[in-house]
């Protein structure tokens, strides 16, 4: 069955940048994305940002103006720019999507999860 695939997070000093990708196991399929969310330890998942297929997207007031949430041209990616980040955003992160492939329509795929760690 067709995954969701994360990479990009890691370790970072505070006020630096990570990129966080995601991909449809199967590379001939297409997202229709829904966002990003996180979870800290100890704490709820949350939402990040919301992306469309055509790239409209909505941020949680912490993130605003430092994270960019966008879809590859190709619509098989999809992406979270990280940048000027705190201590505070170290989470574990997951990317949520719609995937689509040869016809088939495989709803509300979550990634496996990547971890960011934000050193102060």
């Amino acid at each position: 069955q067709v995954q969701l695939v994360e990479s990009g997070g890691g370790l970072v000093q505070a006020g630096g940048s990570l990129r966080l990708s995601c991909a449809a196991s199967e590379s001939i399929a297409s997202l229709n994305p829904i966002g990003w969310y996180r979870q800290a330890p100890g704490k709820q998942r949350e939402l990040v940002a919301t992306i469309s297929r055509s790239g409209s997207t909505n941020y949680a007031d912490s993130v605003k103006g430092r994270f960019s949430a966008t879809i590859a041209n190709a619509k098989n990616t999809m992406y979270l720019q990280m940048n000027s980040l705190k201590p505070e955003d170290t989470a574990v992160y997951y990317c949520n999507a719609h995937v689509i492939l040869r016809g088939t329509f495989y709803p509300d795929k979550w990634g496996q999860g990547t971890q960011v760690t934000v050193s102060s």
